[in-house]
Order: structure tokens, then C-alpha cells, then sequence
């Protein structure tokens, strides 16, 4: 958990915009929302990485970079590929989520703070937002991605503003 106030409200701030970003652009060209999406999930990917500063335990440690790095090489995979990978994201993004579902399951079940149960409906309604992407695949591709992976994006900062912060040394 990050452990610094100000740190800790910068990463929930780029998550809210992160997530508000990925439902408003649904509707826009294919190309512009693969490019949204890659940066989003880059953003993600670094937001999930800064907060391993916090965490005490290492499997959570664990499945949070893993989490984190996976949302990196997702993002700069569709970055580097923008027009191959437009219909190919929903499949990405709901692998991604499913993943990181499970890794904030895996790290609540590793844990024990006072937020698990928040991190428990963090990762139960991710994994279920990414599944809903795959099975719908490749039908409602563009408007879908963008809507799902922002509702993802919101619970996970919501997570982090509602987390109790840690004590002062």
C-alpha cells in the first residue's frame, strides 16, 4: 500500500482519470480507442507497480507486480500495434482483467489487511467485467472495452482511497 498521502492521491486521481477516459471514448474511431486503451493500461500497469511500496507481505508484493507488469506489456503491445489490434483488445483487455481479478483475489487470500474485503470485490468484479469482454468477443468490441475497463480502473481506485492508510512511524 502506498504509504505517502500525496503519492497515494496522485495514483488514485490517475486512476479515476484513467477510468473516466476508457468509458467516455467507447464511441470514437477504432484506432483512437486502441491507442486510449494502450495508455490506460500503461498507466495501470505503473499505478499497480508504485503500489508495491506499501505492502508488507511479499506474495502480495507478488501478484500485485504481476498484475502491474502485465498490464505494462499489454499496453505497449496495442501501442506498438494500434490498427492490427483493434478487434484483437477486446480479447487483451479481457484477459487482462480476468488476470488481474485473480491476482487481487490471490493477494487478499495472501494478506491480511484491514481492506480485504474491499480488494476481494475489487478482484471478484474485475475478473467478472474481463470474462463478460471474452465471452462477448468480438461482437460489441469497441464500445464494450472502453465501459468495462473504466468501471475496472474505478473500483481499483476506489480501493485505494478506501483503504485504511498505514500507521505513522
Amino acid at each position: 500500500m502506498i504509504t505517502n498521502p500525496t503519492l497515494r492521491l496522485i495514483t488514485a486521481v490517475l486512476l479515476f482519470i484513467a477510468a473516466a477516459l476508457s468509458i467516455l471514448l467507447p464511441f470514437v474511431s477504432a484506432t483512437a480507442l486502441t491507442i486510449a486503451i494502450g495508455g490506460v493500461a500503461i498507466a495501470a500497469g505503473v499505478a499497480q507497480l508504485l503500489r508495491l511500496t506499501g505492502e508488507g507481505e511479499l506474495n502480495a508484493k507478488l501478484f500485485r507486480g504481476l498484475s502491474g507488469l502485465f498490464y505494462l506489456a499489454g499496453g505497449a503491445w496495442i501501442l506498438a500495434y494500434p490498427v492490427d489490434s483493434e478487434v484483437s483488445l477486446t480479447l487483451l483487455a479481457g484477459l487482462l482483467l480476468v488476470f488481474e481479478g485473480v491476482m487481487e483475489l490471490a493477494g487478499a487470500a495472501a494478506g491480511s489487511g484491514q481492506a480485504r474485503g474491499l480488494v476481494i470485490v475489487d478482484g471478484v468484479v474485475t475478473a467478472i467485467l474481463g470474462g463478460m469482454l471474452v465471452a462477448e468477443w468480438p461482437s460489441d468490441s469497441f464500445w464494450a472495452i472502453g465501459t468495462l475497463f473504466g468501471v475496472a480502473l474505478f473500483f481499483s481506485a476506489i480501493n485505494l482511497i478506501t483503504a485504511p492508510k498505514a500507521p505513522a512511524a
